[in-house]
């Protein structure tokens, strides 16, 4: 256990210095939207979280830990299951849904879903404007599968392996990758920080029969086949790479009520660096509400402020419910909500 410790303390150094690094190259990088694929793994799940500013890294303590921090799910006592489905822009759906199993001593065992999914559309070209009779669909799916440990009482590591697939029409294309993220409690109370590094893995580029074409190889000479079989070759594109830091307290903690603070400092891979912030007012471990604000300190961000509610129940003696409710302002885009329900045995 020693061994383990002292490897993991330092990758999370190396970790951190890199990280450092590349926020200090801040003032001289330029934006690169657009340069990624499957940039639905930015997309952030679950309500509460989401309801936080995005600011979870630290906090990460229910079953949205797939996504924001996989250190997250050794902190779950027993079975938890969850639920987030939200109606995204322009008719897309966007939802996750997850589980986390304690198996005891050897830690915790997670699996989680996540799906974009939209209408069929029709197929239009040059020659057929509003459209050939055909239809089209486009999807996103990425399955994960993770796991967490509670090393020590105060430290907690966690990792994520997932499958990545992007559709449309007939064209697909696919990737593996991991998510590696740390929790630290530190000694003064309600204090933790968090890291991860989320979508570490293979590019990603498009392949199907939507490629293929017949060519005449050479126009000028007549009588040679005119209809060779070619494939367009598509580029490949890397994955969305996103390094968390957070730090969390608990300004405010009594049997009562309970006050927690967080910020994150993101930076991606295809963007600019930013902060996120939240708070969460508790009363009784019943009653949630939650104020956030994403992507502080962008240039042109649309996403902005965030409110959301929870409620927490009793079904039985051992099943408890949660459900959370979040909206998000998007700018000129408007706002776009969501709900979480969360079952936990």
């Amino acid at each position: 256990m020693k061994y383990i410790l002292t490897r993991l303390t330092k990758v999370i150094i190396l970790l951190t210095i890199a990280n450092g690094m590349i926020f200090g190259q801040a003032n001289n990088q330029v934006s690169k939207v657009g340069t990624t694929a499957a940039s639905f793994l930015q997309l952030g799940v679950g309500a509460r979280a989401l309801a936080l500013g995005d600011a979870f890294t630290s906090i990460a303590d229910d079953v949205s830990s797939i996504y924001w921090n996989p250190a997250g799910i050794s902190t779950i006592k027993g079975t938890s299951a969850e639920f987030y489905y939200s109606p995204w822009i322009a008719d897309i759906r966007f939802s996750f849904a997850g589980s986390v199993t304690s198996l005891g001593r050897f830690g915790n065992l997670a699996v989680g879903i996540t799906s974009v999914t939209m209408d069929d559309m029709p197929v239009r070209t040059l020659e057929y404007p509003e459209g050939n009779g055909e239809q089209f669909a486009a999807n996103n799916l990425a399955f994960s599968l993770g796991y967490g440990r509670q090393l020590t009482q105060s430290f907690a590591v966690g990792m994520t392996i997932k499958h990545i697939q992007e559709q449309i029409w007939h064209m697909t294309a696919s990737s593996l990758a991991a998510d590696i993220g740390v929790i630290f409690q530190t000694r003064n109370r309600g204090i933790k920080i968090g890291m991860s590094v989320s979508n570490f893995g293979s590019k990603m580029k498009l392949s199907g029969r939507d490629t293929k074409l017949s060519v005449d190889i050479d126009e000028i000479k007549a009588g040679n086949n005119d209809r060779i079989d070619a494939y367009l070759d598509t580029w490949e594109w890397p994955l969305p790479l996103l390094f968390r830091f957070g730090i969390s307290k608990n300004v405010l903690d009594t049997d009562f009520s309970r006050l927690v603070v967080a910020v994150d400092a993101i930076h991606p891979n295809d963007n600019m660096e930013y902060v996120n912030m939240g708070m969460e007012y508790s009363l009784k471990d019943v009653v949630f509400l939650r104020i956030g604000q994403s992507t502080a300190l962008m240039e042109n961000a649309e996403q902005g402020l965030s409110l959301g509610a929870g409620i927490k129940t009793r079904l039985s003696r051992n099943m408890q419910l949660q459900i959370d409710y979040v909206t998000r302002s998007f700018g000129d885009l408007g706002y776009i909500s969501g709900f979480s329900f969360a079952l936990k045995l």
